[in-house]
């Protein structure tokens, strides 16, 4: 066997394992992080059920000062939608919510379509903890063969992970600052 079979046998192989560790990936993902509010379940509820206040404390507001934002629907709860079209690291896209049970869940549908395509769900709980609210801010959807291969080399857990930890840090700066007017 010359050396060009040995080397053309070894790349295959290694293309054949590494297309069965991407397969082999879990077929759906949920990222999660959860924070504990000095603010009533109300007042976190308020801020979230409408999508004009992300601008106020998203991390994925800030990604293109330039990106251009259509609402629709009413301006809170179920119906209420954001598209956005930005730069390469924002995308386009749009979130609408679908559920809204108040002070305590709200469920949207995300779906992107620049850089690459999506349809996820986030979904945002509130719990009443200690005079304050535990928000626990979700995101799950499929893994298509593509995005676990994408997995493989960007960590996505961490990447979404440490956005939502940073909007969650300006959620609670933001909603301890409301909660004593609103009371």
């Amino acid at each position: 066997m010359t050396l060009f079979w040995i080397v053309t046998i070894a790349v295959l192989a290694a293309i054949a394992l590494l297309a069965l560790v991407v397969a082999r990936r879990p077929d759906h993902f949920r990222i999660a992080r959860s924070t504990r509010i000095d603010a009533p379940p109300e007042t976190v509820f308020a801020i979230l059920n409408n999508p004009r206040r992300g601008v106020d404390w998203s991390p994925f507001e800030r990604t293109d000062p330039n990106m251009k934002r259509v609402f629709t629907g009413p301006d809170q709860g179920v119906g209420a939608t954001l598209a956005w079209d930005g730069n390469r690291q924002c995308g386009t896209g749009s979130i609408r919510i679908v559920e809204s049970v108040p002070h305590s869940h709200i469920a949207l549908a995300l779906e992107m379509s620049r850089p690459m395509k999506a349809s996820n769900r986030v979904i945002f709980t509130l719990e009443p903890a200690q005079g304050g609210t535990k928000l626990t801010w979700a995101m799950e959807g499929p893994m298509n063969y593509a995005g676990k291969a994408f997995s493989l080399v960007c960590n996505s857990e961490k990447m979404v992970g440490g956005a939502f930890e940073t909007g969650l840090a300006d959620l609670k700066k933001l909603a301890e600052w409301e909660a004593p007017r609103a009371a």
